[in-house]
This record gives structure tokens, sequence and C-alpha cells, in this order.
């Protein structure tokens, strides 16, 4: 099948001097489908490009393009840019995907887009089931590479030609940039072509596409002398002379587009070829483009001109009947005028013969369209809008061209940007959203209305310029009698924008003016929670503990009732967390806040506290209930199309909970994943700061510490210390990465900063930030009193939290600081304690530490039990460097490392790897399995009798222990 594109402008003709774009199209073509000794091969799809001024044949390029792929049976779509439709979001978009989405009926195309219709629906321009439905623009990226996808599986090999792209929207040019690098594992092939100096200056991304692809784009030459004598003598016969051909050459510049034109000409004139007919072709060359074309046009009669003049404000493939309407002339008059450029080459059918026409060329519109008097073109756009709005055309189609009415104050245009502005943020366009409110703020508005229409339009620009949301919201709060509720969401959209911005001391101050003068109880609560928020993210408080105290006293009020009594409740929870409360009050408030949910994509609210409370779980030693809820959270944003900022910090802090529970692995295939999804998002930084300081703490638990020093080097790490507070703390991080280089020194100076600034916060956990651990090891070998006295204080505290990984942690640096017999017991209780927590990492640790201490101490046999079991961990974990000093340690005491004795998980199947994360009084199945020596045959017994027994209800583990009988060592 084949769909819309702009045809050739001529009858069937050989292509001259194009033989190497016409090889690689043939060869690009035959790579997409072809045989091998008769074996069908699977397809490999790619990405041609042909560049070159406005007539050099590049349209005659992709229709020999259709050609080719028609004649291989390959199946072709298609889409071109249109010089006046650059504002219409996804507009090339559709033209590739809505033909086949059409010939499905409803039912049909819900099912095959399935969880993506509500979030590429609107980009599609499909009926909405949501109007709410506001997906960012990398989700809707991402919806449509799934889309585009299928098609091409379910229709492949596949063809898609894009012509014009120079005058694509900017939507389209980003998805097809994102989605083009994959075309190689795809039975699809691209082409696309374009004129590269009116590329616009914000096409970046599609530009480094077409110039860095592996085969550059091929660039058109002006036709030579013996090409442009070649079209000459077809048209006037063989006969032409040499010196009228090469004047030819000359008036055209070896345009294949203007020679064409021409040579029609002058065979229309009879013309021989001849010396003496040498002063023809300047006349007849002329009458192709410019004033020559504008003098044609108007020997066609005013009736034709203002047909003319409607069909290039039009623009593309346009209706003849929205034509007539716009030129006030009747449909007798119209077809007629219709015909006369048809017979004049102005205009030709459209890809729907008889329902629609556009013009032979780009370069007639353009021509035509400047011709206008500013005036008549200013009424006709006027007239077009109106047009498009009585056809059904929808806000966004009648928007296009009220841009380029002056503004008059009308209520009416104003309703139709606004509408066309909700269009394109449901449709995951922002930036177009923009321009149509920044027009419809300049109208202006009726003065009622012009808060809300600055909220919109600071939504607008939230993802693309957080800075001008702050000044539009700004603006808003200046306007009269606003409603409460749209106040308080543009006081929380300013709060976010200023946080975004770096600016958490303004957002912090602004939400707390906010609840002191909000007259309803429900918004000051929800302004305070705001203010506590951050407050509490913010990295200069002057007086964290006065907050905490506010915050404590409120929240001993509350019961959870509403979403703003559970934020404030989840704060309370976090505050408890990092103050180094008891675990258990922590618990009790985040369960409180959880109570009546609490969701990730609440526009008017943030995610901040769901991913706080949610990460809380983590750190009391609950990974499990921290995942199920990260889990939900990151499902949440991808049903709502949310692949940004929140998708990469879900799927980040998702990673970093897997570090704590020491699967490195999979800890780093998560972050990766987030910053990589962070990367693609314009704007954000404070993703790309979570996800490289876990990154770093991954690799250097991996023992890879040159890869975490080029890392921190190439993203700046060290050098620069956000105002917001990021976890794990950056400075901290890059201190531990100063311990792995042992710059020892170093590494405490900047420990030593970091614990004076969290205690003038009278942040004292340790589980949340080890840097008195941290710190006691930078200290060990020049100050050990000093090391010693942090150990103990470190311990003292993580007892005081009561989390026993975080006891375990604490103890085992302070018994490797302690040293001696003197360490020994330590290190016994710290291993104790890590056993009851879910930190495999760190039991391993211990365990080869208690080892590599009683191997010192003369306890050789002891110590061959603890390595063996720390080696054991260290491989389970994927922590290659500790694994190594276990053996170090092991053939250092003349011992040889015994056969591992339990089961990889990667071994296991999805189901049993699921239950053997199940967890009883701390111990994930998989942990107790590998404690009691099992075999492989055993783990697989246990976790079958698991999962038959009790399902993911952990609570029947220790039962099925006691009464099925696992094959041990």
């Amino acid at each position: 099948m084949a769909h819309g594109l702009r045809q050739p402008i001529t009858e069937h003709r050989p292509l001259l001097e194009r033989n190497r774009e016409l090889r690689a199209l043939d060869s690009a073509l035959s790579d997409l489908h072809k045989a091998v000794d008769g074996m069908p091969r699977v397809p490999r799809g790619g990405l041609l490009a042909f560049t070159g001024e406005a007539g050099l044949g590049k349209t005659t390029l992709i229709a020999a393009a259709r050609a080719g792929a028609v004649a291989h049976g390959l199946t072709v779509v298609s889409g071109t840019g249109g010089e006046k439709d650059q504002g219409l979001a996804f507009r090339v978009v559709r033209q590739v995907m809505q033909p086949t989405l059409a010939t499905m009926s409803e039912t049909e195309r819900r099912a095959f887009l399935g969880s993506w219709y509500d979030i590429v629906g609107a980009a599609l321009g499909l009926e909405a089931t949501d109007t709410t439905h506001r997906p960012d623009p990398t989700g809707v990226r991402d919806g449509l590479d799934w889309v585009m996808t299928r098609l091409t599986v379910m229709n492949g090999p596949l063809v898609l030609l894009l012509d014009d792209m120079h005058w694509a929207d900017a939507e389209s040019l980003d998805w097809l940039a994102s989605f083009a690098p994959r075309v190689a594992d795809l039975p699809l092939l691209i082409v696309v072509a374009y004129r590269p100096d009116e590329l616009p200056s914000d096409a970046t991304s599609f530009r480094t596409l077409v110039e860095r692809h592996e085969k550059r784009p091929h660039a058109l030459s002006p036709l030579g002398r013996d090409g442009v004598a070649r079209i000459v003598r077809t048209e006037v016969g063989e006969e032409a002379e040499d010196e009228f051909c090469a004047e030819c050459w000359a008036v055209t510049g070896g345009s294949p587009f203007e020679t064409v034109e021409l040579a029609i000409r002058l065979r229309e004139r009879q013309v021989r070829g001849t010396q003496d007919e040498l002063d023809v072709i300047g006349d007849l060359a002329a009458a192709v483009k410019g004033p020559g074309l504008i003098e044609r046009l108007h020997r066609l009669g005013p009736t034709t001109v203002r047909f003319a003049w409607a069909a290039a404000v039009l623009g593309g493939s346009f209706s003849p009947e929205l034509a007539a309407g716009i030129a006030v002339v009747g449909s007798e008059e119209a077809a007629e005028a219709a015909e006369k450029l048809r017979a004049s080459r102005i205009l030709a059918d459209g890809d729907t013969p008889g329902r629609s026409l556009e013009f032979v060329h780009p370069s007639i519109a353009t021509t035509i369209y400047r011709a206008i008097p500013s005036g008549l073109r200013v009424g006709m756009h006027n007239a077009a809008a109106d047009a498009a709005q009585a056809a059904g055309l929808g806000p966004t189609a009648a928007a296009r061209h009220l841009l380029e009415v002056p503004c008059d104050g009308r209520p009416e245009a104003v309703s139709v940007l606004r509408a066309a502005a909700h269009e394109y943020l449901c449709a995951g366009a922002p930036e177009a959203a923009r321009r149509v409110l920044t027009r419809a703020l300049r109208e202006p508005p009726p003065a009622e209305d012009r808060a809300a229409l600055l909220h919109e339009l600071a939504c607008s620009t939230f993802l693309i310029e957080p800075t001008a949301t702050v000044s539009h919201l700004r603006e808003a709060l200046t306007e009269p009698g606003i409603d409460p509720d749209l106040r308080a969401s543009i006081v929380y959209r300013l709060t976010q924008a200023l946080a975004n911005t770096d600016r958490l001391t303004e957002a912090a101050a602004v939400a707390a003016d906010e609840a002191r003068r909000a007259p309803n109880p429900r918004i000051k609560l929800r302004m305070q929670a705001d203010h506590f928020v951050w407050s509490a993210f913010r990295t200069d408080e002057s007086d964290s503990s006065a907050r905490s105290r506010r915050l404590t006293r409120l929240a001993d009020k509350l019961t959870g009732r509403g979403l703003e009594e559970r934020y404030i409740l989840g704060l309370r929870a976090w505050d408890a967390l990092v103050r180094g409360e008891p675990r258990r009050t922590a618990l009790q408030h985040a369960q409180e806040a959880l109570r009546g949910g609490m969701s990730w994509t609440d526009e008017n609210r943030g995610f901040e506290v769901p991913v706080a409370v949610a990460l809380l779980f983590m750190y009391c030693d609950q990974p499990w209930r921290a995942e199920e809820l990260f889990t939900k959270g990151m499902a949440e944003c991808e049903r709502k199309g949310w692949s940004g900022s929140h998708l990469a910090q879900g799927q980040t802090l998702f990673g970093y909970i897997r570090y704590r529970r020491g699967c490195l692995s999979e800890a780093e295939d998560f972050v990766r994943a987030g910053l990589h999804t962070a990367e693609r998002v314009e704007g954000a930084v404070p993703a790309q700061w979570f996800a490289i300081g876990i990154l770093i703490q991954i690799l250097l638990a991996r023992g890879r510490v040159g890869d975490a020093r080029r890392l921190a080097d190439t993203y700046h790490y060290g050098d620069v210390v956000p105002n917001a507070v990021i976890f794990p703390d950056p400075r901290t991080v890059y201190a531990e990465l100063l311990l792995a280089e042992e710059r020892y020194s170093e590494a405490a100076r900047l420990l030593s900063a970091v614990g004076d600034w969290l205690e003038a916060r009278n942040w004292r956990n340790p589980a949340w930030c080890p840097w008195q651990l941290d710190l006691a090891s930078a200290l060990a070998r020049t100050d050990p009193d000093r090391a010693v006295r942090h150990a103990r204080d470190a311990v003292k505290r993580a007892r005081d939290f009561g989390a026993a990984s975080a006891i375990g942690h604490a103890l085992h640096i302070e018994a490797e600081v302690t040293g001696g017999p003197a360490a020994l017991d330590l290190h016994t209780e710290a291993i104790e304690h890590l056993e009851r927590s879910p930190a495999s990492y760190e039991l391993a640790r211990a365990l080869v530490g208690h080892g590599a201490a009683l191997s010192r101490n003369g306890q050789v046999q002891e110590a061959a039990h603890r390595l063996y079991q720390g080696l054991e961990g260290a491989v389970h974990c994927g922590a290659e460097s500790l694994s190594a000093r276990a053996r170090q340690e092991l053939s250092a005491a003349g011992l040889r490392p015994l056969p591992l004795r339990y089961a990889q998980t990667d071994t296991l199947t999805a189901r049993e790897r699921q239950t053997a994360e199940l967890t009883v009084q701390g111990h994930p199945v998989g942990v107790i399995a590998k404690q009691l020596h099992l075999t492989e045959q055993g783990v697989r017994q246990l976790l079958s009798c698991v999962y038959r027994k009790i399902g993911t209800d952990a609570a029947g583990l220790t039962q099925a222990l006691e009464t099925f009988p696992c094959p041990r060592q």
C-alpha cells in the first residue's frame, strides 16, 4: 500500500546525472528485502538522506524510491513537510501513521494501540478518552516508536518516504531523530529529503541524525550542460543546437525543476532550438519563478488569482471548496480557476484526485504567498481560521491561521488558541502549546481570564523553559480576584519551577508566605506541606530543627483524612528518618501516609513525598516494600506517558534499593537505564545527579574504581554541589571515591565538611548518610583514636535508629578501625545484625573482614569458615573486588577456596527468583537457602515448596522450613 506524498511534478522521464543516488537507493531496497541462495534473508533496515537546494530533484528521487519499493513488492508509507504547517505538532507523524490506522475500526485501533492509546492518541489525531491526560514529550516519542515498530512488523518490509523535511514540524523531527537509530534491527528503510540551509535552528537532533549517520547525506548538485541539453532536446527535438542548450543551462543554473519547466514551455511555443530563438529563453525562464510567475498568474484573471492566493494561504494539499470559500468565489468559478491553474502547471491534483489540490512545486506556493498584499493576506488567514472551525478541522488548524493575524482583543480568538494549546499539551507538544498561548496573551484575553491563561502558559513552558514558567506565574499572582484553588495551583507550580531551577530557598519562602495568607484551611495545609517539602530538600536551611519541631506538632494533630494531611505525615516520616529517630516512628508515619494512597503523577503536588516515603522502607530494612511502591509508581508514570525525569528517578532509585540489598549487577542495569532516561530529557539535571552518585557507589562496590573515576570526571561530579538535597549525598559519594583511590586526607576534609553540615541540621542517621563511618575509614591510618570515636558514635546512632543493616554496617567499620583482638567481638556482632538484615553486600564485606581479622589473630580454621561465606556472598552480589580480596586472604592463610555451595540467582526461573526475594524477619528466602548450605536441587525444592504452600505470602515460610527436608551439602 502507498499513502499520500507529493508526487513528481513531471511525467515519467529518466533521472539524469543521479546514478550515484539511484545506486544507493537500489542497494538499500535490495538490502531491505532479498533472498540468498533461494532462502529469505532477515531484512536489514537503514536510512538514506538526500539534500540540496530547491529544484534539484529531491522529490523526484523520492518518487524513484517509491517506484523501486513498489517494484520490490514493499509497503510504502510517506509524509511531507509543509512551509505553512510547521507549527502543527506531529503533522508529519500523522501523515505517516494515520492512513493505516484509518483502515481499522475504533475497536481494532484500541486493541492495536493497547495501553499506548491514551499516550499517543492525541498526537495521532485520534479521539481522546481522557482530555486531562498530558503525557510528556519523551513518553509520546516512546509511544510513537512502539506504534511505528508495530506497523513495520505487521506490514514490513516497509519503506518510509519523507520529503521536504526542512518544513517538518519540530515534534515530528524530534520523533524521527529518536526513532531512526533503531531501524537497523527492523525491516524498515527511511528515505528523507530536505534543504540543509533551511532546516530550523532548533532541529539539532535531526541534523545530527542525518549528518552523523554511517552513510552521509547525498548532496545533490545542479545538472551539467549535457544533462540540461538532454532535457531540452527531449522536449523540442534532437536538432536543438548546442548554443541554444547552453543558454538554457545558463538561465536555469542547472536546476532540474526549472529546466523541465522551461523545456515544456519551449515545446508549447514550438521552438526548434536554433540560435535565432535565443531571445525566447529568457522570457520563458522568467515565467517559471519570481516576478515572471506572478505576471503569468495575473494573466489568468482576477478570480483565478484570488483562488491561487487562497490556495497559498492554506498550503499543502487543500480542499478546493475550502479555498473557494476563502477566496469568496462560487463553485463554478473555483472549478474554472483550478483548471486554469492546472493547465499553467501551477496546481496539480493532490493525493485524493478530484477532492484535493496542491502546488506543482513548493517554490511556486512560496512565490505566490509572498505576492499577496499584506492586508489581504491577513484577511485570508482570518477567513481560513473561521473556515477551519466551520469545517470541523479542530482548534489547532484554526490556530495555525490565527498566528498570522494581528491581535485585536477578540475573546473568541483567545478561546480557540487556548483550546489548541490544550490539544497540544494532551499530545505531548508543549512548545506548540507555548506558541499559541503566547499569541493568546497578546490578543489580549478578558481580564478575568488572564491569570488562568498565564497559568496555562506556565504549564506549557515548565518542561522546556522553567525560568519562563517562574516569570509567567509571578505575573499571574499579581492579577486580582483569583479563584483560591487556581491560586494554590499557581503557587505550587511556581515553587516547583523554582525548585527545578535550583532555587529551593525561594520555593520554600513562596510556599510559607502563601500558607500564612491562605484563608481556606485545606489550602493552608497544602501550602504548609509544600513549604515543608522544599525546606526539607534545600541544603541551606538555617534552622532545620525548628522546622522539624513545627512539622512534628502539626503531624501529631493529623489522621491522614485527605491528601494534604497524608503529605504532611509522609514528610514527618522522612524527617524522622534523616534525624535518626527510632525506626518504628518513621515506619508508623509512613504507613499512615500511605493508608489513603499517594500518586506519583499528581500534577499539582509532585512526586517528591511519595518517592521519599517509598524509599524510607529501604532504609528501614524493608526493601521489598520499597520495591513494591516503586514498581507501582513507575507503572503509574508509564501509564500516563511520563517517560521523563519521573521515570528516570524511579528507575535510578529502584536500582539504589537493589544496591542496598546487594544485587549489584541488577542495580547497575537499573541505574544506567535511569541515567539514559534522564539524558533524553532536557533539564532533567536532578535526576542525573541521583543516577551518577548511585552508579559511582555501585561501581566502587564492584571494584571498578577506574570506571567510577571516569564517570565522575565526565559529569564533573566532584566539582559542583547542588543546592538541593540529593541522596546519596554527592559529597559523601565523592569522598568514597577518594577513599577507594587511597586519597585519604582529601576524603577526610570533605567528609568533615559534610559532617558539619548534617550536624547543623540535626540529621544524625548513618543509615541515610554514613559520613562518620567513611570519615573513620579515612582517619584510621593517621588518627586512629579519632577514627574509633567517630565509628562508636555512628554505632550509637545506628542503635538509636534500630535498623539491623545500619547497626551491622557501623559495627563492621568500628571493628575495622579498632583492629586487634578487641575487634573480633565487634566483627561477630556486626555479622549477627547483618544476617538479620537484607543487606547481603554489607554482610559479605563483614564476613570477609571478620575472616581476615581471625586469620591475622591466628584463628585459621574459624577464618576459613568466614572467608568461604564471604566469598560466596561476594560472588552472589557481583562484588568482584571483594571476591578477589576473599581469595587473597584464603591464599595468604594457606587455604584454597571451595566450590560455591548455592545456586546463582541468574540460574533460577522468574517465578523462583520472585519467591527467593520474599522475606521473613528480614531474611530473603534466597539468603536463608544459602545460609543453610543447600544444594542447587535443594534451593529449587525449597522455592517450589514455598511457592506452593504460601504463594507470595512470606508469613508461612518458617513452617515450610521446618516441615520440608531440603537437600544440603
